[in-house]
């Protein structure tokens, strides 16, 4: 009801900053807007960054010092050397993060013991967790031949649903004992109640440290203890007690107590909440909707988003911390209503263009039994960006002149980000229509005496019942398909996706289709990461039907395999496949291909000697063609299929198990297929900077994999920082549109040899 207020525009001003002020209370005090808010203080930080004092120094327990001392948790005996020896160097206080609340050996507890007895300056730990749900683990503390002749101070932290801690203790309540906590013991600040905000600008990775094997060893310069406190803590991942230090990432916990006392060494924090920032927008908004000029609301509020986003800089560089998210909610929301509210009052044009604007093409009422054609131009953000200001009229006149080929008169509306609609007769063939119009795309356009290369695809909505809103949004879904799976355009008719004579003829129409060269090969490139060069590409198949156009590669294929009709596609890709790698590879420089192949092809006795006889027909090195299993579920308990495999691999073919991860993903599973690569499923691959489970698969399954001496290709590469994690985890093949499209021969023959002359420059 309030949304459709908003859009309708009849919501007075004064119940819009009422309903908007509860909205942004209701989802601060639930905690929505936290994420949010603590994403802009790492922002902040970043600006911000500086070194740590140096007036602490780190004793950690990392993979080196295991790797010298041995396996985790070590004897005491060695927690004892330490301390003898940092109290030898003139360390001022030695704490630890590592606790002491169990017996160990006899003999090593005593000698542990003793030497916090001789030094006389250590600090140990007192547990205490609270996670997101907000409930507390205690933890009886140091044993007491321990604690009896040392200091105690808490390590009790609260963490978000991130496994991050923003806020740390003064001091806590223990056992019936006040303990302050170690941040605010090394900071040398008193006991007090409440907590205070870490300041995460100092960069941890700037804290002096030592390996703990070092100090074991004695091999460490007293020099860098001498006078400083000093803190023993873990800092690896198979040990655990690992945090998300925000900004840096996951760190040992031992980091958070260090920087919440270089935090307090610098001064004392300041939280000042919320509620001020949320006023002063508050505030402005108010002055804002009584100004009646567009322009001075638009100062007022642009102002206002400068202020909250520069504001807190200022502030939390003297320790005072300011959340500005609910002010910022705010600000945004009404200047967005407002804005909103004036654009419809301005007409249905496009102010840059003067083309009439998508909601005139709702206003149209143009006849039901006209089609749709949308044209999506998939880089227009990307290309606007790179040209001169006010290049934005001439850039959208070169593809109206192009979209108009062959019918001045077209009528067409435009869209925001390169959408350009138009009516059409729906009696008319559209297959050869659009081919040419997205066959003029193919020239660059100049713009500003620049070249500028246009991606565009296009969808079409035949004439239906249904409502205009609903045929424009069809056609621009069309669009997107079409751009994700590769081709020109494509169709969105619901009634001929219903059409059950279609899906029953689709099969023999496709053995025809094959027949009449409606069906052909597209080159997906495959990236090594190493290297940075493109080595190799994945032969898909493609099929445009002179009635439906582009039918999707999944739609079909599909079909052919749960229908035992993959054969003659296959031989046909094949053929085409090994064709194109032959002609490529003659140019002088290694190049790969890969072909999907049904495992349900496994069982064709002929199949090896087809692909041998391929292979020499066209002299290919068997070792250039790699086959990519798919529907591998049951092949580990097939024999049949195995020895296929085998007996593929021994004429020198490669093979790689496709979508891995999306059925059995097993070590027992990879280790009965005789593979050469895994290539892991595009749904994780793209899952992977958002959701953590799929980053851990992708990299448990490279690790898997190179653990058994395979290659791993990861497919659904759509990112660049896709592609900087796959860089990281040592990937070795990328796969995807941030690689490139799937294209003709041609333009991959193009795009090699564009390649090429750049690694020469």
């Amino acid at each position: 009801m309030l949304k459709r207020a908003f859009q309708k525009g009849e919501m007075p001003t004064v119940r819009l900053l009422m309903w908007t002020s509860i909205v942004v209370v209701l989802l601060t005090l639930t905690g929505v807007t936290q994420p949010f808010e603590d994403q802009l203080r790492m922002a902040r930080n970043h600006f911000r960054q500086h070194k740590a004092s140096g007036g602490v120094v780190l004793v950690s327990v990392n993979d080196k010092s295991v790797r010298e001392i041995g396996r985790w948790p070590w004897p005491r005996r060695y927690q004892a050397q330490m301390i003898d020896r940092l109290t030898a160097a003139g360390a001022k206080q030695v704490y630890f993060d590592i606790t002491f609340e169990n017996r160990s050996n006899p003999a090593d507890d005593a000698l542990l013991a003793s030497a916090i007895e001789r030094s006389g300056r250590v600090t140990l730990p007192v547990r205490g967790v609270s996670g997101p749900d907000g409930n507390t683990q205690q933890a009886p503390g140091p044993m007491p031949m321990f604690s009896r002749h040392s200091n105690l101070a808490s390590i009790a932290i609260t963490y978000n649903f991130q496994n991050a801690v923003w806020h740390l203790p003064y001091s806590v309540d223990a056992n019936g004992r006040r303990l302050p906590s170690v941040a605010a013991s090394m900071a040398g600040t008193p006991i007090r109640d409440g907590q205070f905000t870490v300041d995460y600008s100092v960069d941890p990775k700037t804290v002096p440290l030592i390996n703990a094997a070092s100090v074991i060893d004695g091999k460490f310069d007293p020099k860098l203890v001498a006078g400083k406190n000093v803190i023993i803590g873990t800092d690896s991942e198979p040990i655990g007690d690992q945090y998300f230090i925000p900004g840096y990432g996951k760190m040992g916990g031992v980091y958070i107590q260090i920087l919440g006392a270089e935090t307090l060494k610098a001064g004392k924090p300041i939280d000042i909440g919320w509620v001020p920032a949320f006023l002063l927008a508050l505030g402005l908004t108010a002055l804002a909707v009584l100004r009646k000029r567009q322009i001075q609301r638009n100062l007022l509020f642009a102002g206002g988003l400068a202020a909250m986003f520069a504001g807190p800089t200022l502030f939390e560089s003297s320790l005072v911390f300011v959340d500005v998210m609910p002010a910022l909610l705010m600000l945004a929301t009404i200047w967005s209503v407002l804005g909103w509210r004036n654009m419809k009052k301005r007409g249905l044009v496009n102010p840059v263009s003067g083309l009439p604007n998508l909601s005139a093409l709702r206003a149209s009422g143009s006849a039901r039994d006209q089609a749709i054609i949308a044209c999506r131009v998939l880089n227009y953000e990307e290309v606007l960006a790179s040209l001169p200001p006010d290049s934005e009229r001439q850039l959208v006149d070169q593809v109206v002149a192009r979209l108009k080929v062959g019918n001045a008169n077209r009528v067409l509306y435009q869209g925001d980000g390169g959408i350009f609609v138009w009516f059409e007769d729906a009696k008319l063939p559209f297959s050869h229509h659009i081919e040419a119009l997205a066959s003029l795309f193919r020239k660059a356009a100049r713009v500003g005496g620049l070249p500028i290369d246009l991606a565009v695809t296009f969808g079409v909505e035949i004439g239906s019942s249904r409502s205009l809103q609903n045929r424009l949004a069809s056609a621009l879904v069309a669009a997107e398909e079409a751009a994700h799976d590769g081709l020109k355009w494509k169709y969105h008719d619901p009634d001929t996706l219903q059409d059950a004579s279609w899906k029953l003829s689709m099969l023999s129409e496709l053995d025809a289709a094959i027949d009449r060269n409606e069906v052909g090969v597209a080159y997906q490139p495959k990236l090594d990461i190493a290297t940075r060069k493109i080595i190799g590409a994945e032969a898909l198949a493609r099929w445009t039907h002179p009635v439906k156009g582009p039918i999707a590669a999944s739609e079909f294929v599909a079909a052919a395999e749960q229908h035992d009709r993959i054969g003659k596609l296959t031989d046909f890709v094949l053929e085409k496949a090994v064709a194109a790698a032959a002609a490529l590879n003659k140019r002088g420089e290694k190049f790969e291909m890969a072909v999907n192949l049904s495992a349900r092809l496994l069982t064709d006795k002929g199949l090896t000697l087809r692909v041998a006889a391929l292979l020499a027909r066209h002299s290919l090195r068997p070792e250039l063609l790699t086959l990519e299993l798919t529907e591998t579920a049951a092949l580990a308990d097939d024999g049949e299929s195995l020895e296929m495999i085998t007996r593929l691999r021994e004429i020198g073919v490669r093979i790689s198990i496709d979508d891995y991860g999306t059925g059995l993903s097993t070590l027992d599973y990879l280790k009965k297929i005789p593979a050469n690569e895994i290539k892991i499923d595009q749904s994780f691959v793209k899952g992977m900077v958002d959701n953590r489970s799929d980053r851990l698969m992708v990299q448990s399954t490279i690790g898997l994999a190179h653990s058994l001496g395979r290659k791993v290709v990861a497919e659904g590469v759509e990112q660049r920082e896709i592609l900087d994690l796959l860089v990281e985890m040592e990937c070795d093949i990328a796969q995807g549109f941030s690689i490139g499209r799937p294209m003709s021969l041609d333009s991959l023959n193009k795009r090699l040899a564009s390649d090429r002359k750049r690694s020469v420059a």
